[in-house]
């Protein structure tokens, strides 16, 4: 028996233990077999598979043999090269297998603890641009960007300093956007801002252009039910990136831990009937992230200078959800065996069996 052998032997062993405590969740797999579909398209967000480290080609074919609908990459890593001949080709290949590739990168706000010179700019603006030519080469209709993370919000001036600055790049590349038929979809990212915050930052640069990635997950790390979020996002939505998540309390308040599609505490089927309702047309892309839970510690004083600005009946409704949850179990690395290559068995089991409920269960999808 080869280290591969064991290594797949040993974490599909642990797989179906964390899939047995998934089974007392309140979104069980033990659902409706013919849902009604929704005709929301269903697609693949590349960071769930994040360590297979593929590049463009391989993520079509791998979105093609999920069936899934669309394609989301959300960071340049995959592409080999970004002339609009190179781009085109991906997007006749896409095309061919009945996807649509939608593109992302990473940080332009450029006071940003997450922002970051590339060789390819050396300024925000830069960055921009290349992503709304990049997209338009590609026929996406979107071009997805965050601001930062969480620690954006401890920085001078806050998180209302650090939308000031976003606000004045995504202004700078307004012409561009219109001229090429690419709207700029902003996330709410890794805790960086809440949903009223990032509804603010859209009216201010320009719904004409601007509109939201909406990711479920990430609105855990703001402090809010996910439900909620969709409430005042759905209708700033172009697309998304979405997870489940578990919640639940702990002696100095609540740990969030994301999981794969039904697995957490989120109501799904009543989350995506709303979102039929306020999306329409705005596709559903799944990026799986797991393996960690997040305490937030909202019982001690110290911990809420840099979350004032969020509203109390948003932050009520969070913490009825974590009163509901409850501690989830998280999959381990085998003791000597190969972190990436956990990583990869990982990665690969949640997205597909997550991709497998959103279709089977939830109705999700054009095709199948």
């Amino acid at each position: 028996m080869t280290t591969q052998d064991t290594t797949r032997r040993d974490f599909l062993k642990a797989v179906s233990t964390v899939a047995a405590a998934a089974a007392l969740a309140p979104t069980a797999l033990a659902q409706d077999p013919a849902p009604k579909k929704l005709g929301i398209k269903l697609g693949l967000d590349n960071f769930a598979v994040r360590d297979m480290k593929w590049k463009a080609p391989q993520l079509i074919d791998y979105a093609a043999q999920l069936k899934t609908d669309s394609l989301f990459i959300t960071d340049f890593g995959p592409f080999e090269k970004t002339d609009d001949a190179y781009l085109g080709d991906l997007r006749k290949m896409a095309a061919d297998k009945g996807l649509q590739i939608q593109l992302g990168s990473w940080s332009i706000c450029p006071t940003s603890k997450a922002w970051r010179k590339d060789p390819r700019w050396n300024t925000a603006e830069e960055h921009l641009a290349l992503g709304i030519r990049m997209a338009k080469a590609l026929g996406s209709p979107v071009f997805r960007v965050v601001l930062g993370n969480e620690q954006d919000r401890k920085t001078e001036g806050g998180i209302n300093a650090r939308i000031a600055d976003t606000v004045k790049v995504l202004k700078s590349q307004r012409s561009l956007a219109i001229d090429s038929g690419v709207k700029i979809a902003m996330e709410n990212h890794a805790g960086d801002m809440h949903s009223t915050e990032l509804v603010r930052l859209i009216e201010d640069a320009g719904r004409d252009f601007v509109g939201a990635n909406l990711d479920s997950g990430n609105a855990c790390w703001t402090l809010e039910d996910p439900l909620q979020s969709l409430e005042n996002l759905g209708r700033y939505a172009l697309t998304t990136s979405l997870r489940d998540s578990a919640i639940w309390e702990y002696e100095d308040g609540a740990k969030v831990q994301w999981t794969a599609m039904g697995e957490g505490h989120i109501d799904l089927k009543k989350y995506f009937a709303r979102f039929a309702e306020l999306c329409p047309g705005v596709p559903v892309h799944i990026e799986t992230i797991s393996g960690f839970s997040k305490p937030f510690p909202y019982l001690k004083a110290d911990f809420w200078k840099p979350y004032s600005t969020i509203p109390v009946a948003d932050f009520a409704k969070f913490v009825a959800l974590a009163k509901k949850g409850k501690p989830f179990t998280t999959v381990k690395n085998p003791e000597g065996k190969d972190r990436t290559e956990t990583n990869q068995l990982s990665q690969r089991a949640e997205i597909e069996r997550s991709i497998k409920y959103c279709q089977q269960v939830l109705g999700l999808g054009l095709k199948g």
